[in-house]
């Protein structure tokens, strides 16, 4: 149990080494993968998976994945990351994806948090609630 805290705190070191300005690099990725299979690490597949794992979360963390039951224009998915990045003070890129079931509004996912201001979202409380 020891061994694994100290890798997944290794891991998350590594990670900060990836980042340039608060956003992951892949050079930089490059660079630390290079260097665990160099390195005379005891575990290095255990390493290297718990880097890949803080990887993924922090690309979470700098993505916002945005549903919106049509395209939405170049103008305001910048407008979302400019917002996004100021509340969560990091650059964050968004990802747009079409979802017809939203009927309208928006449903955006940075990491963990969850935005939903689509209509079968409210509809989706609405009905919850009357249960």
């Amino acid at each position: 149990m020891k061994t694994d805290k100290k890798i997944k705190q290794f891991a998350k070191k590594l990670v900060e080494l990836s980042k340039d300005e608060g956003a992951l690099k892949s050079e930089r990725v490059d660079e630390v993968l290079a260097g665990i299979r160099q390195s005379k690490y005891r575990q290095p597949l255990r390493l290297t998976k718990a880097y890949l794992f803080q990887i993924r979360r922090e690309l979470a963390r700098q993505t916002a994945r945005v549903a919106s039951p049509s395209p939405l224009s170049a103008d305001a998915i910048a407008s979302l990351e400019s917002n996004l990045s100021a509340r969560y003070n990091r650059p964050i890129k968004a990802v747009s994806q079409e979802d017809p079931s939203l009927i309208a509004g928006l449903r955006v996912r940075v990491g963990d948090d969850l935005y939903d201001a689509s209509l079968a979202g409210r509809l989706e409380r609405l009905a919850n609630s009357v249960r």
